[in-house]
């Protein structure tokens, strides 16, 4: 746990605009490679916030052909964590809200974008809003995020597989 929790630390830097955001483990459900119930989102920074594109496949249904919205929610939690890399620390999930605006479909590709809006001491105040590719909004979020340090990841088990 050690030694991933060190490498994860060091993703908390500057990149420059248009680079590619590293996963946050091989394990995330975001956008971990290495979990085969994941996402897998790619995110880049975009000026002063992340951006990505998504589809969403048959392990994410909710109604038949419409995307679960516990996934668009895991998807745009995921997606906030990538702007930490931008602020340079590590926080953790304090609320997290979404409007659902219209049908989010299986097998489209989905625009999505965040950036911080606020900041508060260690509270971090975060939006983001998911397009379809014409540009119409289908979900939008706003969360509230608290800034930690890496020490407090140290809670989580090895017997989770996260173990180095």
């Amino acid at each position: 746990m050690g030694a991933l929790l060190a490498a994860w630390g060091d993703k908390f830097r500057p990149y420059p605009d248009g680079a590619d955001l590293p996963e946050h483990h091989d394990q995330c459900l975001g956008c971990g490679t290495g979990n085969p119930h994941g996402h897998r989102l790619r995110v880049i920074r975009q000026g002063d916030g992340v951006q990505a594109w998504h589809t969403f496949d048959n392990r994410h249904v909710g109604a038949p052909g419409i995307v679960h919205g516990g996934a668009i929610a895991t998807v745009l939690d995921d997606l906030y964590g990538f702007l930490l890399y931008l602020v340079g620390e590590p926080a953790v999930t304090r609320q997290l809200t979404v409007d659902y605006h219209a049908p989010v479909l299986i097998g489209a590709t989905y625009r999505l974008d965040a950036a911080v809006t606020q900041r508060e001491g260690r509270k971090l105040f975060v939006a983001a809003t998911v397009s379809a590719l014409e540009g119409r909004s289908v979900a939008t979020s706003t969360a509230v995020f608290v800034t930690v340090g890496v020490d407090h990841f140290t809670q989580g088990s090895d017997a989770e597989g996260l173990g180095a």
